[in-house]
């Protein structure tokens, strides 16, 4: 019997990356699955690989109108729902004098505000017990330039696996945080690097990392199997890191 046999689970941003390798980990221990996303293309290839009992909606993660209806639909879907992983997110790495006011409030909507009002809508609809896992970044603790409104983003919603676990905990609803390093994702192709500076960004990224590689979705999503199911059962308000050493270096 898988470990996840018989669960009700969603997941956030799940049609490529860390989203998608995770739900291919979900189905193959057993769990029903609704996965979003927001790209056309990538919906479809991920309905594709991941066949026709999953379902795969589109949902913008900044739009908190977009979050009541998912909770709505997962509702009349699954009754319940037992795992959420919230993965959705942005990455924008640009200097201070970049940003825009706009900009900003997209990177919050997206990156913290969709996904708590999500919780918030869930709440009439998680299984009790239920298991919720945010995926942040080491981001939240290392002090990279230009990941000022980045890092702020997951610096916030980490703490939510703190503070909705003593809120929630009587609830039934556990929290944790998975918080990867560099991962060979997607994510990394939307930071706006130009394709000739790419092998010396990724060189010089690499050579943060002790492990001396990018991490892999699969690795992560390893992570986040073992937070999603009840072998974790007394892992409560937790952050996983599994970012290659990188924060050995600060």
């Amino acid at each position: 019997m898988g470990r996840l046999q018989g669960k009700r689970a969603l997941i956030t941003g799940g049609t490529s990356g860390i989203g998608l390798e995770t739900a291919k980990q979900f189905l193959a221990e057993g769990a029903q699955l609704i996965v979003t996303g927001l790209n056309p293309a990538t919906i479809a290839t991920a309905q594709a690989t991941l066949g026709e009992n999953v379902t795969v909606l589109a949902a913008d993660s900044a739009s908190v109108e977009a979050q009541q209806r998912l909770a709505h639909e997962i509702s009349t879907r699954f009754g319940e729902l037992d795992i959420a992983f919230l993965n959705a997110g942005i990455s924008v790495w640009v200097p201070i004098e970049e940003w825009t006011e706009d900009m900003f409030d997209r990177s919050f909507a997206v990156n913290v505000k969709g996904p708590y009002f999500l919780i918030q809508a869930l709440l009439p609809v998680f299984a009790q017990p239920a298991s919720v896992i945010l995926n942040t970044s080491i981001n939240a603790h290392v002090g990279a330039a230009r990941s000022s409104v980045y890092a702020a983003t997951k610096a916030a919603f980490l703490n939510l696996s703190k503070t909705l676990s003593s809120e929630l905990l009587s609830r039934g609803i556990r929290f944790n945080a998975v918080s990867p390093g560099p991962v060979e994702t997607p994510l990394y192709d939307k930071l706006g690097i130009p394709d000739v500076y790419r092998a010396q960004v990724n060189k010089d990224i690499v050579n943060t990392i002790p492990a001396g590689r990018f991490g892999t979705p699969a690795e992560i999503a390893k992570a986040v199997l073992y937070l999603a199911s009840d072998e974790s059962a007394w892992t409560i308000g937790a952050e996983i890191v599994v970012d290659g050493g990188r924060t050995l270096n600060g």
